[in-house]
């Protein structure tokens, strides 16, 4: 199915009847992470729809996790949102009963001001580790931006402005497409740029394996004013993150935080997006499957494209980030060992320098394959470069031997921003990507902090 959406304006107020405010509430206190040194700089944000909205989300599988993420795994069972408050400088983590109490503060403010069951708010932090959150500058924070909501791209981008921890630019994306004839909309921002390896799930339970379906800190939050169910939008959001945000890898550390939500308020009355034989929201069984159907994947195919330009955002902005490379592993038994050895290669600390340093050293590159979890014979491994999406691939490795490729036109292939590494294992069908950054000094030197000068330690 082609596309046939277009990019827009607003990002997250795109959508018919979605308002967005960000405020500076000075959460960011001294030891409260980096991004203190930015000054006086939003932290926290507030979404809303003016009306209920169908819910979805997705949630880190880390076993440390934050408390509002375990405040939001729980509400949005309830299939039923309108607000989400955002604060940055504080992830909210490891931070006991008091962290619990503060998140569904945050959520019963939100909730006050605007005369919502409290179970319709939910909430996302992001920043330190361990510090509780200066809960009077919060409750402050809300009521002003809860003055301040409005329709305007600015509004979008000052919502965007306070969920930034150490992003260095704003990321955000908004398209419009047809269903059946009426404009519909998605919107989206996120933030991350270190501690990034998502692995969300729907409820944040940890999966045994490593299931084809599965997908600082990387929040996003999306909006669309499409009318679709809830199973459908819990259904298409697994699919679109599993195929971006839980295919990107900065430097290989899951969040205690990683959240997506979707709100989906139904304003711009198109047909229902169900499942053939599934009431729609006025209670009436669908019966045209074929058009559910063709409804289904139009929406999928937008919001595919939406989270995957986020998610790719996300490894470009990665902290100090110089290179960003599409690892391509084909040819393996089985998709598990696919992504296994997508990761292996993509988190190796020396290949991800090497890359830093422009040199196209496979030697590292099977090592890391050698050592993965997934089945690897020697000599039936091919390693090679392109460009971005390009088919016309330099190979440097064949069956486990060099090729005749010379240095200096390997050394070409990696000297770009971006490029492509592709590995076959010639063993089986299977096939996976992961979206990776190299390794730079600036990395380390931004992360490493100074024990004497507590601002400037990570999250």
């Amino acid at each position: 199915m082609r596309n046939h959406f277009k990019p827009i304006d607003g990002s997250i107020v795109a959508p018919q009847g979605f308002l967005a405010s960000g405020v500076f509430c000075d959460i960011k206190r001294l030891g409260t992470g980096k991004g203190s040194n930015k000054g006086q700089k939003r932290d926290l944000a507030l979404i809303m729809s003016e009306v209920p909205a169908t819910v979805a989300g997705m949630f880190t599988t880390n076993q440390v996790c934050a408390a509002p993420v375990k405040v939001c795994a729980d509400r949005v069972k309830g299939g039923t949102a309108q607000a989400v408050v955002i604060n940055s400088g504080n992830a909210n983590a490891c931070t006991g009963k008091q962290g619990l109490k503060d998140a569904l503060a945050m959520t019963a403010l939100v909730a006050k001001e605007f005369h919502l069951p409290a179970e319709h708010v939910l909430v996302g932090s992001t920043g330190r580790i361990g510090v509780t959150l200066p809960m009077d500058n919060v409750r402050a924070g809300i009521r002003a931006a809860a003055q301040l909501l409005g329709n305007a791209p600015e509004h979008a981008a000052e919502a965007i402005e306070a969920i930034m921890t150490s992003d260095t630019r704003p990321k955000q994306i908004a398209v419009e497409f047809k269903l059946d004839g009426r404009p519909v909309r998605i919107g989206g921002i996120c933030k991350g740029a270190g501690m990034i390896q998502p692995g969300m799930s729907a409820t944040g339970a940890r999966p045994a394996a490593v299931p084809r379906g599965l997908h600082a800190t990387m929040l996003c939050f999306l909006t669309t004013d499409a009318v679709i169910s809830p199973l459908v939008l819990r259904q298409c959001l697994q699919e679109a993150v599993a195929n971006s945000f839980n295919r990107i890898t900065v430097d290989g550390d899951m969040s205690t935080n990683d959240t997506v939500l979707v709100l989906a308020n139904g304003l711009a009355e198109n047909r229902p997006i169900v499942w053939a034989g599934e009431r729609n929201p006025a209670g009436v069984l669908s019966s045209d499957s074929k058009k559910s159907l063709e409804r289904s994947l139009q929406f999928q195919s937008a919001l595919n494209h939406v989270c995957l330009e986020l998610a790719k955002m996300i490894v470009r902005d990665g902290e100090g980030v110089s290179r960003f490379v599409t690892v391509r592993v084909d040819g393996a038994k089985t998709f598990a060992d696919a992504d296994a050895a997508a990761r292996a290669v993509a988190n190796s600390a020396l290949v991800k320098t090497s890359w830093c340093g422009g040199d196209p050293n496979w030697g590292r590159i099977i090592d890391a394959l050698g050592y993965s979890p997934a089945t690897i014979v020697e000599e039936k491994v091919d390693i090679g470069y392109s460009a971005p999406g390009s088919r016309k691939i330099l190979w440097s490795l064949k069956r486990g031997q060099p090729t005749k490729a010379t240095f200096k036109a390997l050394c070409a292939a990696v000297a770009a921003k971006e490029f492509d590494l592709h590995i076959r294992l010639n063993l089986g069908r299977a096939g996976a990507l992961i979206y990776a950054a190299d390794l730079t000094e600036a990395y380390v030197d931004f992360n490493k902090g100074d024990v004497t000068d507590p601002g400037s330690l990570g999250g």
